[in-house]
């Protein structure tokens, strides 16, 4: 069964997700990011801003170098090159969130994420999912 973990409370949830992928590829897993594509390219311009000391090697899914590189960005799940984490960046549930073994959920501090975050989490709960819970801040 899919391992689910909601990081809440994050403030701005995509330099969150740039520091999620971060330690991701530092412990050598794969990631796929799943977002809708306006919100893939602000998170595509941020991977290459957020930290000026740190490279984190990425495409889109539908790139040639999809399958080598530890990073995938993709609007469409179908095209994710491999299943280890998912990290969603999307307001819905991944259709295909079960084939990875592992799903991060990161809502921010807007009022349209924190909504779609509690649909997500109510969604997951009802089906059984346990949920590990990550609250940032105080």
């Amino acid at each position: 069964m899919t391992r689910i973990d909601f990081h809440t409370n994050v403030g701005n949830s995509l330099m969150y997700a740039c520091r999620l992928v971060r330690k991701a590829y530092q412990a050598g897993q794969q990631a796929v990011v799943l977002a809708e594509p306006a919100r893939l390219r602000a998170f595509d311009e941020m991977l290459w801003t957020f930290s000026p000391l740190d490279f984190v090697p990425h495409c889109m899914a539908g790139s040639a170098q999809a399958a080598q590189t530890p990073i995938v960005l993709t609007a469409d799940l179908e095209q994710a090159p491999h299943h280890g984490v998912l990290l969603n960046l999307g307001a819905a549930v991944p259709a295909q969130f079960a084939r990875f073994e592992r799903l991060l959920e990161v809502i921010g501090d807007a009022p349209e994420e924190l909504a779609s975050g509690r649909e997500r989490y109510r969604f997951y709960r009802d089906r059984g999912y346990a949920l590990n819970n990550y609250k940032q801040g105080g």
